[in-house]
């Protein structure tokens, strides 16, 4: 068990995390959420000793290790699948196969095996890194936005990994439903204070919602009683006979504590300024072709209409042409054949990967805002600054101070400040923390124009997409529908794909007799483990039935504190059952998996 004790830290005279103390259990998987700036990497820093406290301590068992995954890209190996299996721990140096899994899982080629690391985009080193820290199989492992430079595909293997990690697990990400998928415990970072529960975001969310409105009315309590009391000894400090009594409340009021009034928590303050549009289409796009040689051809014969209030998903694997195309239509680029042609009044607003290269270092965020709408005032120009974020003195920051996360907000708020009707957003939530992404959803729902969206969140793709354009193989098509549609009705060619088998050196390989009897023993007790959690189900749900209809027999006769146990009952076993639910489908998958793999018969 790692224990963190009275931990406190400030960076330049700031308190940045406040006394605060935590458990980390065998086997617990969390969730760590907090709003940007809130400490979340830093706290990975200090479990981790990259930095160290201002006071407090963090315990960490005897031989207990830590695995983390960093940004930082630095490789020794001449391929990939040699750096790979750096990874693995001193007994499995010779499981090369885990490797060749792993990587295959993070969306690597079996010729990209043996490529070198450094012929690789950014975003495929880091997933080399990952590899690299889940072979090691460590005893806490702490993954730090792991979904930033991964693609859909690899989103849900990864989902599937975790949800079988046996280990300890601390995940931030701002993909919501990811993070409840795979957690056991949510961990929230929130005025310099943590809070940890059993459950997922939701829950955490709506407990310190509840807490903060509790202690709100119990401050305005005390805060009236105090002014009584202050009153009382101000009508009677001059009366004689009444100087015991006001001596009796002036000692009150001395022992009497203070709240201190909340303050309020800052959102990210997303409202897209659309731009009136009459007619029905803003953008045609006929038959368009691009590559950026002529030996690779990214996109070939492409036809799309967008309509006023489209909401188009763009979705596939990554280096495909995703943000590619959104070059096009933003008039970046041009194609090699074909045609694109904007209604004369379709105002694009494009937040792209290229954006924040447009910066000026030189500027503070403040005259960046204004040096786009010269035409504004001081005042809304600083109102937007506050929306963003950059309240106060950290609107004056200049460009060239700011983090990757800070630098996207801005080009953010450019898209807000330009009246638009047409939003074209490549992966707009990388740097945004989990509340920030919910506003985004909200505004985005409220925007009146289309919306062209290139993003790996599952949850956006739920709630948004009417319209797809799917990179898929290597191919590029229109589907017309929702995402689950897609799943339903197409799917992901390389999920429906038996999986390849791995190739392994004679030393690594078991006799066909070995495998079938290793193969038999596994989904023996798999099929085990399915019916006793298909058994558990069955006794929860018989006991949340019972409890229902002793509520709906008895509502009239009990008492208020008796229905309110009855109900807390009730939410328990219906807890209970969902819980089963979600681990009969983990077994499932696991059984589906084995079935893949299962050798031939011996003879």
């Amino acid at each position: 068990m790692l224990q963190i004790n009275n931990l406190s830290l400030s960076f330049c005279g700031e308190e940045l995390l406040d006394d605060i103390s935590f458990n980390i259990h065998s086997g617990e998987r969390i969730g760590l959420v907090g709003r940007n700036g809130s400490g979340k990497t830093t706290l990975f820093k200090l479990i981790t000793g990259e930095i160290h406290t201002d006071e407090g301590n963090i315990s960490i068992p005897k031989n207990y290790t830590i695995g983390y995954l960093k940004q930082h890209l630095q490789f020794t190996e001449d391929t990939v699948l040699q750096e790979a299996c750096l990874g693995l721990k001193e007994d499995d140096k010779d499981q090369i196969w885990k490797a060749e899994k792993i990587l295959s899982g993070l969306g690597f080629s079996e010729d990209e095996f043996y490529k070198s690391p450094l012929e690789f985009s950014g975003g495929f080193q880091v997933r080399l890194n990952l590899a690299k820290v889940l072979l090691a199989e460590p005893h806490l492992l702490l993954l730090d936005e792991p979904t930033n430079y991964l693609d859909i595909i690899s989103i849900r293997w990864l989902t599937r990994f975790l949800q079988r990690w046996e280990n300890e697990l601390i995940i931030i990400t701002h993909e919501r439903d990811f993070m409840n998928s795979i957690t056991t415990h949510t961990m929230g970072i929130h005025r310099k204070k943590i809070k940890k529960i059993e459950g997922d975001t939701i829950k955490l969310f709506e407990q310190i919602a509840l807490e903060e409105e509790v202690y709100e009315k119990t401050r305005r309590k005390e805060d009236k009683k105090r002014q009584e009391t202050i009153e009382f000894i101000n009508r009677f400090r001059a009366q004689a006979a009444r100087a015991s009594l006001v001596q009796s409340r002036i000692k009150a009021l001395e022992k009497m504590g203070k709240k201190e009034e909340l303050r309020k928590v800052t959102d990210l303050g997303f409202r897209f300024n659309s731009l009136e549009f009459e007619a029905n289409y803003l953008m045609n796009i006929e038959e368009i072709s691009f590559g950026y040689s002529p030996e690779r051809t990214l996109i070939e014969k492409l036809s799309l209409y967008i309509g006023k209030n489209d909401r188009i998903c763009v979705i596939g694997k990554n280096g495909k042409g995703k943000s590619t195309l959104l070059r096009l239509l933003a008039g970046e680029l041009d194609p090699n054949e074909g045609k694109i042609t904007s209604h004369p009044n379709c105002k694009i607003g494009y937040f792209g990967q290229t954006n924040i290269e447009r910066l000026k270092p030189t500027l503070t965020i403040e005259q960046e805002f204004s040096a786009l709408r010269p035409d504004m005032t001081y005042t809304d120009i600083r109102k937007t600054c506050g929306a963003m974020m950059f309240s106060g003195d950290a609107a004056l920051k200049k460009i060239s101070v700011l983090s990757g996360g800070e630098k996207s907000r801005v080009s953010l708020g450019k898209i807000l400040l330009s009246p638009t009707n047409m939003l074209l957003l490549d992966e707009p939530t990388n740097h945004l923390d989990v509340e920030s992404c919910d506003s985004m959803i909200t505004a985005l729902d409220e925007f009146p124009g289309a919306v062209i969206i290139v993003t790996h969140s599952e949850m956006f793709l739920h709630h948004l997409a009417r319209k797809l354009i799917v990179f898929n193989e290597d191919r590029v098509f229109v589907f017309d529908g929702t995402y689950q549609d897609f799943l339903d009705r197409v799917g992901w060619e390389q999920e429906i794909k038996k999986p390849k088998k791995v190739k392994m050196k004679k030393s690594e390989q078991k006799s066909q007799k070995d495998l079938e009897e290793e193969y038999n023993k596994k989904h023996k007790a798999l099929l085990a483990k399915v019916k006793e959690v298909e058994k558990k189900i069955d006794k929860d749900e018989t006991a949340l039935e019972a409890v229902n209809l002793e509520i709906a027999n008895n509502s009239a006769k009990l008492k208020g504190e008796e229905i309110s146990q009855l109900q807390i009952k009730s939410h328990k076993h219906q807890q209970d059952v969902d819980n089963g639910y979600k681990e009969l489908e983990i077994l499932i998958a696991e059984l589906d998996a084995l079935d893949q793999s299962r050798p031939l018969p011996y003879r």
